[in-house]
């Protein structure tokens, strides 16, 4: 039998926890953003399509917990996980008909795990706008209404070829059938596949095709600097309003301020975010609004010299949990020593934590918590 906690066996330095694509119409501070939360330098320049092909940044995720076992634990490693940003290039009116860059647009959002989608929420002459001037609401309705074409076509496409093989008696395209028609009834009245309420069996049956409107996404209303702290509120309520969306999914910040905090000194930004009235940067505020809408929960492994993050859907076992540290790890799960993370900070250390009876041995079927701290014993 052997132990491992957060040292992957194949030594990888981070794990990605998503991918996030960021989209919206040209001019909108996509790639602005991109630089500030992936610290690059890609071009932003003021015309349609200054983005052309996809620049990707892997940014450590902000984690104030795994922080906080640094310091308690004083290991020599902290690990945190990763998200990679995807700066996709600007879409305009017609890219479902192949307008722009429309096709290969379209191609790239299929590959992300979720979209967040910058709405620009600020007025500047230096800047032209795509549409003439600022709407936000029907910007927005502009990506969506491309999105929800795009995967029209795709279903009524696939709906019509699987008809075709059922009819040569195919069954295992008739299965597909009824998934596909649902699809296709929901884009059809303008609804998103997220919110069409497709079952599991459904979901599993459209995978396949990668549907646009299938993937969750968060809104950034990029406001200017003079919005920054009490305007923000109204921004949020605005888009909200005009998406039918919960608040929660829209994240207010000011893009041109976020690179700049990113230009100064560690020690430097808490000053700068103070002077802003900010507690924390943006990219802060994006993962959590991210995390929070996909279901993701982050646990910590300690092992040897070092404390790392990782994270899971919610409601995910700990032995498949354990198989995103290692494949060996869930073949061979014999059982997993779990302690909290307020448990663990309040006895001061493992041993304590141990003494004070905080140390749970659980199953493979244990459904991994948020703040999770664990140990997974294992035969290879």
């Amino acid at each position: 039998m052997r132990e491992a906690g957060g040292e992957p066996l194949n030594r990888q330095e981070a794990t990605v926890s998503l991918d996030v694509g960021i989209v919206g119409l040209p001019n909108v501070g996509k790639s602005t953003l991109f630089n500030a939360l992936a610290q690059t330098s890609v071009p932003c320049s003021n015309y349609a399509f200054c983005t052309v092909d996809v620049n990707v940044g892997v940014v450590a995720v902000p984690d104030g917990r795994l922080a906080t076992l640094g310091e308690l634990l004083k290991p020599e490693k902290l690990t945190p996980t990763t998200v990679r940003f995807v700066d996709i290039a600007g879409l305009v009116r017609g890219a479902s008909r192949g307008e722009g860059l429309g096709n290969k647009f379209l191609a790239n959002i299929r590959e992300v795990d979720a979209i967040a989608h910058v709405v620009r929420c600020f007025e500047d002459s230096s800047v032209s706008h795509v549409e003439g001037e600022l709407a936000p609401e029907r910007d927005v309705g502009i990506v969506t209404t491309e999105l929800l074409l795009a995967d029209l076509d795709t279903a009524q496409r696939a709906l019509e070829k699987h008809r075709k093989d059922t009819a040569r008696g195919d069954k295992d395209a008739q299965k597909a059938i009824r998934p596909l028609e649902r699809a296709v009834d929901s884009l059809d009245r303008g609804i998103p596949l997220r919110a069409a309420g497709l079952t599991e069996s459904d979901k599993e049956h459209l995978a396949p095709y990668s549907f646009l409107t299938e993937k969750e996404a968060v809104y950034i209303a990029n406001i200017s600097e003079n919005d920054v702290g009490d305007a923000e509120s109204a921004w949020v309520e605005r888009l909200a309003g005009a998406l039918g969306e919960a608040p929660d999914r829209i994240v207010a910040l000011a893009a041109k301020l976020e690179r700049d905090l990113t230009e100064l000194a560690p020690r430097e930004r808490a000053e700068f975010l103070a002077a802003w009235g900010l507690s924390e940067p943006g990219l802060t505020r994006l993962v959590r609004a991210a995390y929070g809408i996909l279901g993701i929960v982050t646990f910590y492994t300690i092992k040897g010299t070092e404390v790392r993050a990782w994270t899971v859907r919610e409601g995910t076992p700990v032995a498949v949990a354990a198989g995103r540290i290692h494949s060996d790890m869930e073949k061979g799960f014999i059982k997993a020593e779990v302690v909290s993370f307020d448990d663990l900070v309040a006895a001061g250390s493992m041993h304590g934590a141990r003494d004070g009876g905080h140390v749970r041995t659980e199953g493979r079927d244990h459904v991994v918590l948020d703040g999770d701290v664990i140990l997974v014993h294992f035969r290879t």
